[in-house]
């Protein structure tokens, strides 16, 4: 069974930093692009950021220049480095993950963790 796993979540002060890490595990078959979305009370899950397989990275507009997304591909393991963090960044972040499996079936998203909290106050 594929897991994925967050951690790195927590309480900031607006204008601080936090650095989030998923890693992946189980029969995960020729993993590919992963990525960070997130979830606000009341609101949509959104995306944050996501890299392909060659570190090649997409962030929303609302976090680009702000937070940074990596890899490490030995270790299934996604990061995303979140600088001068806002009010509105407050939300529930979410691990993704795709393979050859989930991209082969229409209308899969991919694999998901569990989520971890993230609060920024002021």
């Amino acid at each position: 069974q594929v897991r994925l796993v967050e951690s790195g979540g927590g309480l900031v002060q607006a204008g601080e930093s936090l650095t989030l890490s998923c890693r992946a595990s189980g029969s995960i078959l020729g993993i590919g692009t992963m990525g960070w979305y997130r979830q606000a009370p009341g609101q949509q899950r959104e995306l944050v950021a996501t890299i392909d397989q060659g570190g090649y990275p997409h962030y929303s507009d609302s976090v680009k220049g702000r937070f940074t997304i990596s890899r490490d591909n030995a270790e299934n393991t996604v990061y995303l480095q979140m600088n001068s963090l806002k009010l509105e960044d407050t939300a529930v972040y979410y691990c993704n993950a795709e393979d050859q499996i989930t991209r082969m079936i229409p209308g899969d998203s991919g694999y998901w963790g569990q989520g971890t909290q993230v609060t920024v106050s002021s």
